[in-house]
């Protein structure tokens, strides 16, 4: 478990740290394309999130290491995570080079991520590499074409269900029996994520007049609900699957101090219990 000195607990000084480098950051990148335009209107481009998210996760990482004690292999990670999801929220664009790059790149880390899984799956030489390639090709063609074929820009994608959806599956990938290097982990991919959408609503107001004008994009980042009900629909779902399958996590939930949830069987052994003439149980 993660250690930290008196005053507030692990996961408040966490917070408090994330807020205030998320709001030094925005103010910096703001007032760099106020100066870096000479006049014109400042747009939250790629070069701006991935500069940002880029200067939260060495700050996380570096207080991790010097304040609270972190590994600095665990933080170096962490750095990259929250990095890399600094450009999440825009895989839902229909196109542009930087998405098709950041797709590929997420493709290639989460299996190398998946690792300590693999093992605990028995799996092991040519298995294991059989298993990234899939896991490869599920992100890069799979989840990448769900992507542009059913989401919109701004969509739910961009919201704040959207960062929590990203963390907790960097939370269900990192297997590990500390539990708190993976929520630290999952904080930094939430951190990144959630500074994409606050430079969106920052650059979404033009300050630059005589009177703080609002875009029409204003509200589109940072929000809990879209105007399409199946889009709110299908988000929350995901967020309780994923919910589900950290419930049934023994280590995390004793982690939390809580029982773990559980799940229905696997179909193999459903049918096999239907062969030997048992009662198949949903539950075990």
């Amino acid at each position: 478990m993660l250690a930290c000195g008196s005053g507030l607990p692990f996961r408040g000084k966490l917070v408090v740290a994330c807020v205030v480098a998320l709001g030094l950051a925005s103010k910096i990148q703001y007032a760099a394309a106020h100066f870096l335009n000479f006049g014109c209107e400042p747009v939250a481009d790629f070069k701006t999130h991935i500069t940002t998210s880029t200067l939260l996760g060495i700050g996380y990482g570096t207080g991790a290491y010097f304040v609270l004690g972190v590994p600095i292999d665990h933080c170096l990670i962490a750095a990259g995570l929250c990095s890399i999801s600094g450009m999440l929220p825009d895989l839902d664009s229909d196109s542009g080079v930087p998405v098709r790059e950041m797709l590929c790149l997420v493709s290639v880390i989460v299996p190398m991520l998946m690792v300590p899984r693999f093992v605990a799956l028995g799996l092991h030489g040519e298995s294991m590499v059989i298993a990234a390639g899939l896991v490869y090709l599920g992100i890069r063609f799979g989840i990448g074409n769900i992507f542009k074929k059913y989401t919109v820009h701004r969509g739910m994608w961009h919201s704040i269900p959207a960062a929590l959806i990203a963390g907790m599956f960097m939370f269900i990938v990192c297997l590990s029996n500390d539990v708190g290097i993976r929520l630290f982990k999952s904080w930094a991919v939430v951190l990144g994520f959630i500074s994409h959408l606050l430079l969106d609503e920052i650059y979404s107001v033009d300050w630059q007049g005589r009177r703080i004008r609002v875009k029409k994009s204003f509200g589109t980042a940072m929000k809990f609900f879209s105007k399409r009900p199946w889009a709110n629909v299908s988000t929350y779902a995901k967020l309780i699957l994923l919910a589900v399958i950290i419930a049934a996590d023994e280590v995390a939930m004793n982690y939390f101090g809580r029982e773990k949830l559980d799940v229905p069987i696997s179909a193999r052994d459903w049918f096999q219990d239907y062969l030997n003439g048992n009662s198949p149980q949903i539950f075990r």
